[in-house]
């Protein structure tokens, strides 16, 4: 049963509230000046309590600092390439404002100010704070928000702060195609030809490619079985299944063939169809001037727009396309996880066939029986 008790300081009288939590165990607070205060809050206490919304004081008084490493723990059905975006977040953007404060504490208006703060730079405070991408500060949102979401579920706190707060936009950015001769004169120019037309042509991710074997190519029916992803995160390869956890099929042209056949001569079963010269997983091609891969080194000889080995994906769609392929086989080769995804993805190159569908009601309506209407004067 609750209590109201008084007890003296030397600041003079004051009282006391003893009650019991809903899990029975008993508790206090201190520190009222008022008898009536000290009833007003038992009384608020015990209506969230027959609610179900009582927060524990001291576990609203727990820092975000406590609480952000356990939930990047708890991030275990996460592939390595996406857990470390996470966690490099947590550590540069959000760990810094907000692991000293309570999470009862967090307010709407200061997540707010932080975020605008990372969005446009601040040059008021030491050290300045230069502004960031919209995708890395919706990345860091999303962690505190994450983080939050959890202290909600655990009850310390009664709803998320972080909610409704406003973000900025991701700009999306133009794809680069390249045609079939760009991405011929880009092959030649390269220390990898058969690599760079087999993302042209295929539209593999770089971890994909760089992650197949010689007994995923079937050559008879001109064949790649996409089930290994090697993706670099920091300096070290993590190699797992392809995005999604989703096998794949993905056809070659024939002209590709004879290329693939010299790649895996002298190699076993269980070789890499492209590696280094140790026969290790290739690193990924970086594109920087001030660090000139043999990529970045084959864009600049060809003379074809700075791209980076993604675009080369992009590309494989565009040809694709302008090859007459359905959505459907071009969300397969892809590994999209709906057409859907694939027309969003690649809108732009749909364009034509807007203009296609006015021409064929046109030809319809030109066709049919239809009386013919006159402009009025």
């Amino acid at each position: 049963m609750a209590t109201i008790e008084p007890y003296e300081t030397k600041a003079g009288k004051r009282y006391q509230v003893r009650y019991r939590k809903p899990d029975r165990t008993q508790t206090k607070k201190r520190g009222f000046k008022t008898k009536r205060d000290a009833q007003l809050f038992l009384s608020s206490n015990e209506v969230a309590k027959a609610k179900g919304e009582f927060i524990d004081p001291g576990a609203a008084r727990v820092l975000v600092g406590s609480l952000g490493p356990a939930w990047l723990k708890r991030q275990t059905h996460l592939k390595p390439s996406s857990y470390r975006p996470l966690e490099i977040a947590w550590r540069i953007y959000v760990a810094p404002r907000w692991a000293t404060v309570p999470v009862s504490e967090v307010q709407k208006t200061d997540i707010q100010e932080w975020v605008s703060r990372l969005t446009v730079g601040d040059n008021t405070v030491k050290p300045p704070v230069t502004a960031k991408s919209a995708t890395t500060v919706i990345r860091a949102f999303g962690v505190l928000a994450s983080i939050l979401d959890g202290a909600v579920d655990d009850r310390r706190v009664l709803v998320n702060p972080a909610r409704g707060v406003n973000l900025p936009r991701k700009g999306k950015k133009a794809h680069v195609y390249l045609s079939h001769e760009q991405v011929h004169e880009l092959a030649a120019e390269s220390k990898y030809p058969t690599l760079i037309l087999v993302l042209a042509y295929c539209g593999l991710r770089w971890g994909e490619a760089t992650g197949l074997r010689v007994k995923h190519l079937d050559m008879l029916r001109r064949r790649m079985l996409i089930e290994e992803n090697a993706v670099q995160v920091g300096a070290i390869i993590e190699v797992g299944t392809p995005k999604n956890h989703q096998k794949r099929t993905v056809p070659f042209p024939k002209f590709l063939s004879d290329q693939l056949a010299v790649q895996c001569e002298g190699k076993g079963r269980d070789d890499l169809v492209f590696s280094d010269e140790k026969g290790n997983y290739l690193r990924l091609a970086r594109v920087h001037e001030d660090n000139m891969s043999w990529f970045a080194g084959a864009v600049k000889r060809s003379g074809i727009p700075r791209i980076t080995p993604h675009d080369l994906r992009h590309t494989a769609a565009s040809l694709s396309v302008s090859a007459g392929a359905n959505v459907k086989a071009i969300q397969r080769m892809l590994g999209h996880s709906s057409a859907a995804m694939t027309l969003d993805v690649y809108a732009d190159l749909f364009d034509e066939d807007l203009d296609a569908v006015a021409a064929a009601l046109d030809q319809a309506v030109s066709q049919s029986d239809v009386p013919k209407m006159c402009p009025k004067p």
